[in-house]
């Protein structure tokens, strides 16, 4: 009998997650949030830069689905920087707004909407148009955020107890598409 690629996946983890006692891959862009009040978080990544994450109810803070959005957008942008300052200049303004489309039964987005808003007016129609499709291009390619977004990506949790160093693996359950 073959086992099931849920089961393979959560011996894995478990393996894992004693192996390693709950450390994180080598990653150079890791980042850790602390918790600074109920359902408030401070987000920090090695180069110094902070972030306020929190729900809704709580000003000056973003909620994670914003920090989401905000992921998308920074990621469109730095993938189009390139091609748009080569054509543009390397003082061109641009200006990137992002919704989604939320499924509130399943807790998810559906969809995420974003719009570049740059000034093309000094091109003539096909150049503006092969900017456009230059730029479509480069998000494609190199948005690595969009791209994970698009096909998925599996979250790997583990429990570490700080008293103990005693770590348990959580397996998450498959979101239906």
């Amino acid at each position: 009998m073959t086992p099931s690629p849920d089961l393979e996946l959560a011996a894995a983890l478990a393996a894992d997650a004693a192996e390693a006692a709950g450390s994180l891959p080598a990653d150079p862009a890791a980042v850790r949030i602390e918790r600074v009040g109920p359902r408030q978080y401070v987000g920090y990544n090695g180069r110094g830069a902070v972030v306020h994450i929190g729900s809704a109810e709580h000003d000056g803070r973003f909620t994670p689905g914003e920090l989401l959005k905000l992921a998308l957008l920074g990621c469109t942008g730095l993938s189009t920087d390139v091609t748009l300052a080569r054509r543009l200049g390397a003082d061109y303004e641009a200006t990137l707004h992002g919704a989604t489309v939320k499924d509130v039964a399943q807790e998810r987005y559906t969809q995420a909407h974003e719009r570049l808003e740059v000034d093309l007016s000094a091109l003539e129609p096909d150049a503006a148009a092969r900017l456009r499709a230059a730029a479509g291009r480069a998000v494609d390619k190199s948005c690595t955020g969009g791209r994970t977004v698009q096909a998925g990506a599996d979250i790997h949790l583990t429990f570490v107890d700080t008293a103990t160093g005693a770590a348990t693996a959580h397996v998450a359950q498959e979101v239906a598409r």
